[in-house]
C-alpha cells in the first residue's frame, strides 16, 4: 500500500474514532455541564478550544467551510460560558466514554496504537497547521482512551489543516467546497448547505462560480471538476501521509489492524450518522 492510499486509509479509520465528540451523548452532555449552550457553540468551543481565546474571524478562517455569521453565534461568546481550558478538559474524558460505551474492546486498541500514534504524532511537521499545532500541545491524557481520542483528533487535524491549504489552493471558496463535493459523490446539498451555514442564494451563487470555471453543468461534475477534486484529495493524502513514512510496514499493518475494531464498532453502534457533513464513510469491512 502505498504511503497516499495508507494516509486515507488510516484517516478513515482516525476520523470514526474522532467523530465521537461530535454526536456522542457523553460529549454533548460534557459541553453542557461546563455551560456550553447548544450544539453549535459546542462544535465550534470544543474545537477550536486548543487554539486559546480566539475570535470568530480565527475560527472562520482555520474550519475554512463555514459561513462566518453561524461561526460568530458561537464564538467568542462561547468563552464567557466556558474558558478555552475547561473545554479542553472537558473534551477527552467524555470522547473516551462515549468510546468505551461503543466499542468495549478499545482501551486493549489503545495500549497498542498510542506507541506508534505518539510516534506519528511527535514526528509530524506543523508548519502551516495552526488546528494540529493546537492539539498537538494538548497535555496526553493518563487515560489511554482519552489519549487514544487525543493523538486520533492531532492526527486528523493534521490531514485537515492540510486539506484547507489544498481546497484553498484550488480556488474553492468555504461554499464552493461543499458544492462540488455535494454534486461529486452524491451527497444531499442539504446537508452540507445546513450543516454549514450556507443559504439558497450563497449555494446558487457559488454553483454559478463553479460552472464559470467549468467544473460543473447542468448540476453534475464535470471531467475538470472530477479532475480538480481527485488531485485535492490526493494531494491531502500525500501531505497526510508524510509521518507515517517513519513507521515500518508491519508497524502500518499493525494500526491498521488494531485501529479498525473500535472504529467499525463505533459505525455500527449508531453513534455516527452516515452519511454526515464531513464527508466520512463507514469504515470498510
Amino acid at each position: 500500500m502505498t504511503e497516499t492510499a495508507y494516509a486515507r486509509r488510516v484517516w478513515q479509520l482516525l476520523e470514526t474514532l474522532h467523530a465521537v465528540t461530535y454526536f456522542a451523548d457523553e460529549a454533548r452532555e460534557a459541553n453542557r455541564a461546563v455551560g456550553l449552550r447548544g450544539f453549535w457553540m459546542g462544535y465550534f468551543a470544543s474545537r477550536a478550544a486548543p487554539l486559546g481565546h480566539v475570535d470568530a474571524a480565527v475560527v472562520t478562517a482555520t474550519f475554512a467551510n463555514f459561513h462566518p455569521a453561524m461561526v460568530a453565534r458561537a464564538i467568542p461568546d462561547a468563552w464567557t460560558f466556558a474558558p478555552p481550558a475547561t473545554v479542553v478538559a472537558a473534551r477527552a474524558p467524555a470522547a473516551a466514554a462515549a468510546l468505551r460505551r461503543a466499542a468495549p474492546d478499545v482501551e486493549d486498541a489503545a495500549r497498542r496504537a498510542l506507541p506508534l500514534l505518539a510516534r506519528v504524532v511527535g514526528a509530524a511537521s506543523s508548519a502551516g497547521r495552526p488546528l494540529f499545532a493546537a492539539n498537538r500541545a494538548v497535555a496526553a491524557p493518563t487515560d489511554p482512551v482519552a489519549a487514544l481520542w487525543q493523538a486520533a483528533t492531532s492526527l486528523r487535524e493534521h490531514r485537515g489543516d492540510g486539506h484547507v491549504a489544498c481546497l484553498v489552493g484550488a480556488g474553492l471558496s468555504g461554499c464552493g467546497i461543499h458544492v462540488l463535493f455535494a454534486a461529486d459523490v452524491g451527497v444531499p446539498p442539504a446537508l452540507l448547505r445546513d450543516n454549514r451555514g450556507w443559504s439558497d442564494d450563497d449555494w446558487a451563487a457559488a454553483t454559478m462560480t463553479l460552472q464559470a470555471r467549468g467544473l460543473l453543468a447542468g448540476g453534475r461534475v464535470t471531467a475538470a471538476g472530477g479532475q480538480l477534486r481527485a488531485a485535492v484529495e490526493a494531494r491531502t493524502d500525500d501531505l497526510a501521509g508524510a509521518p507515517y513514512a517513519l513507521l515500518a510496514d508491519d508497524e502500518r499493518a499493525e494500526l491498521l489492524t488494531v485501529l479498525a475494531r473500535p472504529a467499525r464498532a463505533v459505525a455500527a453502534a449508531g453513534v455516527i450518522p452516515f452519511p454526515n457533513p464531513m464527508g466520512l464513510p463507514r469504515p470498510a469491512p
